[in-house]
């Protein structure tokens, strides 16, 4: 450990695999942002304006938007400077602190999507007894719930990356911080480190997952029960929007921390990168939107004119 050195920043060499000059890059990567911010405020909005919506599914929904807006603004702001700046750096401090809500925010979404998940469950396999087990006070638990297991957990997850040496290169080919990445750069056993993430993932990652599948099972065969087709396809496109969230979201996380690590290019990590922390959060108002008629019609009301 006598080569080890005071790590005060660290650099950035995610779009260094692609060709210059990056200003394409930063038109597109500027258009998702704004598009997301958009999408996702426009959401938060006319669910918070429209009082047809104050029911438990689009206060979750509220709080998704509000959450993929701030994740996507942990990282994206600095990527976009990245792409015009010399420098690519980051200070450790700053870099931690990038850690630390990024890792935050994605254990909150894991877990938000387990609550919608419950709440379909019970709008549609007990629907006599909805409104008297999804009230407002359990609504506000489940959600206060989920924020404080991830901000919790992203405590244990920055400290513990914060003791880590790093007396190797300070380059980190990726376009933020994250926990798998600095890991690598440590020169020193990570294997708590190792540990305690792939403990974690279980149990904030695969254990939502499990109660998503679970709950899913038995709505679907809630509704094989339905008799009428017109019953079935009502209670299914109640639930296809956050099902097409799931989806697209575990899809893309899975893809981006459970590939293998050797023998592929480098800029499919930055590409995978790109996927859950840019892609997903703008689509998720695009698909709340077009998939929701209830959604359309408070636009409508909200924004005061024709839009779909």
């Amino acid at each position: 450990m006598a080569n080890q050195t005071a790590t005060r920043e660290f650099v950035f060499l995610g779009f260094s695999h692609f060709p210059k000059p990056h200003s394409l890059f930063f038109i597109l990567f500027l258009t998702m942002y704004i598009t997301t911010l958009l999408g996702n405020g426009l959401i938060l909005g006319t669910a918070f304006l429209d009082s047809s919506l104050h029911t438990p599914m689009y206060y979750f929904i509220r709080h998704l938007s509000f959450l993929d807006m701030c994740y996507t603004s942990v990282t994206l702001p600095h990527v976009l400077k990245n792409l015009l700046a010399e420098s690519k750096a980051i200070s450790f401090p700053a870099c931690l602190v990038q850690l630390y809500f990024l890792v935050a925010f994605v254990g909150v979404e894991c877990l938000l999507l387990a609550v919608m998940a419950y709440d379909r469950y019970v709008a549609i396999c007990r629907p006599l007894t909805y409104a008297l087990l999804m009230n407002r006070t359990l609504c506000a638990q489940l959600v206060a719930a989920s924020w404080a297991c991830g901000l919790l957990n992203s405590v244990l997850h920055t400290a513990m990356t914060s003791l880590v040496p790093f007396c190797a290169s300070h380059k980190l080919d990726h376009l933020f911080c994250d926990v798998p990445q600095l890991l690598k750069l440590s020169c020193a056993d990570t294997f708590p480190n190792q540990v305690t993430l792939l403990a974690v993932t279980m149990l904030l990652g695969v254990s939502p997952f499990f109660c998503i599948v679970v709950s899913y099972i038995h709505i679907v065969l809630a509704v094989l029960r339905i008799r009428t087709s017109q019953g079935r396809h009502k209670a299914f496109s109640t639930c296809a929007s956050h099902l097409t969230v799931v989806t697209l979201f575990y899809t893309t996380c899975m893809f981006n921390y459970n590939r293998p690590s050797s023998s592929h290019p480098e800029y499919i990590d930055t590409l995978a990168s790109v996927l859950y922390n840019v892609v997903t959060p703008m689509l998720n108002p695009i698909i709340y939107c077009l998939r929701n008629k209830e959604m359309k019609e408070a636009l409508k009301r909200v924004v005061g004119r024709e839009l779909f």
